[in-house]
């Protein structure tokens, strides 16, 4: 068993955890806030994203790039704020989410496919490509809720995790940033993969908010280790920390606008023995 130890709490829903310049960059999903914190627990918030932060990435020229959920854009932080990097409207089907941006500064943006909220059948969607100066694409499509994402450290291979459809999922990647040769990671009856973060010896740590878990998966699919909390949901996770051996973890009673008034939201964190590596 793994002491976990609260980081940070009184959060409304946090998401897209990303360790930065010695800190840990998140998204609070209904205070619309960006907050960045350290490790002694002291935060500020980043910027005010007013349709919902979710996805964090950063440029080569060290430039903030935010998924703003509810219009469906891609936001890039100057110095007088937020201004319009890409309208992914037109190829996303619902909601952005999360997001991995490569060490060229692309974007690859996820969405939901259909709103749940109203009783929409589920569909496939799209992962949709931002270049670095804006342009976007279908980089592919037919995901089941694609959701957290992953490029290894050599930046040939990036990892989905497709929450409905219960897998990870893999592609390669040229050197035009386009996704070929689609084929699976891992996959397991009953997971239910949120954020993903990438390990040296390349296995996957999956938040997994339904089971109520975070699950190392290998890349042959089997699961390593699994880390319990009990009466919480994981949301995502990220290895970070001065060594990358810090397994922070996004966690919450539930999921949905409802949990705004609750702030039950934590930032909760556990030492794991194998150093985080690759993007993000």
């Amino acid at each position: 068993m793994r002491h976990i130890k609260t980081l940070l709490d009184g959060l409304t829903f946090p998401e897209g955890p990303r360790w930065h310049d010695n800190r840990l960059w998140f998204s609070d999903f209904y205070s619309h806030k960006v907050i960045r914190v350290d490790m002694d627990g002291n935060r500020e918030t980043v910027a005010t994203v007013l349709q919902q932060p979710s996805g964090l990435g950063w440029m080569p020229n060290g430039k903030l790039l935010v998924v703003s959920m509810r219009d469906q854009k891609l936001m890039r932080l100057e110095t007088e704020g937020l201004v319009e990097h890409a309208d992914l409207s037109g190829v996303s089907r619902h909601w952005c989410n999360d997001m991995v941006v490569d060490a060229e500064g692309g974007a690859y943006v996820g969405n939901f496919g259909f709103d749940r909220h109203v009783g929409e059948e589920p569909r496939t969607t799209t992962l949709v490509r931002v270049t670095p100066i804006g342009e976007v694409r279908v980089a592919a499509d037919g995901l089941w809720f694609p959701n957290g994402a992953v490029i290894t450290p050599d930046g040939k291979t990036l990892v989905v995790g497709e929450t409905l459809g219960g897998c990870l999922t893999s592609f390669d990647i040229d050197a035009d940033g386009n996704l070929s040769n689609r084929r699976s990671f891992a996959e397991h009856v009953g997971m239910f993969p949120d954020g993903i973060c990438l390990d040296e010896e390349g296995a996957i740590w999956v938040a997994d908010p339904r089971n109520k878990e975070v699950v190392r998966i290998r890349r042959s699919g089997e699961a390593v280790e699994r880390i319990d909390l009990v009466d919480r949901g994981a949301y995502a996770c990220m290895l970070g920390g001065f060594d990358r051996r810090t397994l922070f973890i996004c966690s919450n009673v539930d999921s949905g606008p409802k949990t705004a008034e609750m702030k039950a939201g934590k930032i909760e964190f556990t030492r794991v023995d194998v150093p985080g590596t690759g993007l993000p």
